[in-house]
């Protein structure tokens, strides 16, 4: 089948909000890689993306091939599913409980496809590795991590690792050539550990897998992390970690406690900053759902903070259990804030105040050129759309 890939949201994009504000489903970071990362590896090709259209400028589609394969950008690939795509004829579609999986079209469709623009519905019977909520980000990463880490280490050999380190399970240890791991102590019993290119884990970390460091990213000195956590590229973090995902870009550098969360890119979290977890008297942990405008429960214990892309707080910042914070949202000062804090955001537990855009875009700006990179207009206007879109949040 040639075929150009596109991967396309579907109606999660509202559920998995506020990551979904400044990137399509595909580019969430679970396990190791993105799902595009995924799928592109997968395919052995490259991805375009069919998202909504203000995010189209900067993640467009890219129709190349006889036909186009429409993959649901929420799904992560595995070898069997990946087949039974490449089997596909125009005009049939994979299926999974009602879920489009991925379809061979003629041309590509103005919205996201639906069952009924194909044919032939195919069902597909196995289990599918899928993104749905906020929460299956973390809740998910580490089975994600663990695929991940096979498919990227098969037939490869890790540097060798430092006999400074002291480790357990060294056989499910990989570290990329040019990394750097030092006196620190890594225990893969529970589940693998990937330091990725250039990176670099400082004196006395304690690291328990599954676990993944991105590239040039940096374990500081006498962390805390257990598994499953990932650290994407471009990080730098320290004190204690607990099942959490950080997409890339962003800190949290001191001590201070983060468990069962998910955190943007070009966030940085205050030294001494902790959010719970775990409710006083352990209920089940409600969240802020975008899509349903309000509250809904997670079915979970154990829930964390969830914070948008180029959102910041200050030092000893506290998060109350199920904490969703939108983009471009600054938060600082005592006592505990709102669980849900709507992008373009000023204050604290005190008391909001709009965090005019002129203002977010500026230090957004600056946070980037300190990794050489450039705020572009695409990105300027991506963001203002984000403030016009979330208004309604702000009512201060």
């Amino acid at each position: 089948m040639a075929a150009g890939f596109i991967l396309f949201d579907d109606d999660r994009r509202e559920a998995l909000l506020p990551f979904t504000f400044t990137r399509p489903v595909s580019e969430i970071r679970i396990g190791i890689l993105t799902i595009t990362q995924k799928w592109e590896r997968y395919l052995g090709s490259s991805t375009s993306f069919l998202t909504t259209g203000y995010l189209s400028k900067k993640y467009p589609p890219n129709i190349t091939g006889e036909r186009l394969c429409l993959i649901n950008g929420g799904v992560c690939p595995d070898k069997a599913l990946v087949n039974a795509i490449m089997s596909l004829e125009a005009g049939e579609v994979l299926v999974h409980e009602n879920v489009v999986l991925a379809g061979v079209m003629d041309k590509l469709p103005a919205e996201t496809p639906s069952l009924s623009d194909f044919r032939v519905r195919i069902p597909y019977p196995n289990e599918v590795l899928q993104v749905k909520h906020l929460w299956d980000i973390f809740r998910l990463n580490g089975e994600a991590l663990t695929r991940d880490f096979d498919m990227l280490t098969l037939n490869r050999k890790s540097a060798p690792i430092s006999s400074s380190n002291r480790t357990l399970n060294p056989s499910r240890i990989f570290i990329e050539a040019g990394a750097r791991v030092e006196c620190s102590t890594l225990n893969a019993e529970a589940g693998p550990i990937y330091i990725a290119s250039d990176a670099e884990v400082m004196e006395g970390a304690l690291i328990r897998g599954p676990f993944s460091l991105g590239e040039h990213s940096a374990v500081k000195m006498g962390a805390k992390i257990y598994g499953p956590t990932t650290i994407g590229p471009h990080c730098k973090v320290g004190g204690e970690i607990n099942n959490s995902v950080i997409f890339g870009y962003s800190n949290k550098a001191h001590d201070g406690f983060l468990g069962n969360s998910v955190i943007g890119e070009w966030c940085n979290i205050g030294a001494d900053t902790n959010n719970s977890n775990l409710k006083n008297n352990y209920a089940e942990v409600k969240l802020w759902s975008y899509a349903d405008n309000a509250f809904t429960s997670t079915g979970l214990q154990f829930c964390g903070l969830f914070m948008g892309d180029h959102s910041k707080c200050g030092i000893n910042t506290m998060f109350n259990t199920g904490t969703v914070v939108g983009v471009c949202a600054n938060i600082y000062g005592s006592g505990f804030p709102r669980n849900f804090i709507p992008c373009f955001s000023w204050g604290g537990a005190c008391g909001f105040k709009t965090h005019q855009p002129e203002k977010a875009l500026e230090t957004a700006r600056l946070m980037m050129q300190r990794r050489n990179l450039e705020l572009t207009q695409t990105d300027i206007d991506i963001l203002k759309k984000i403030f016009d879109l979330t208004s309604q949040y702000r009512n201060f």
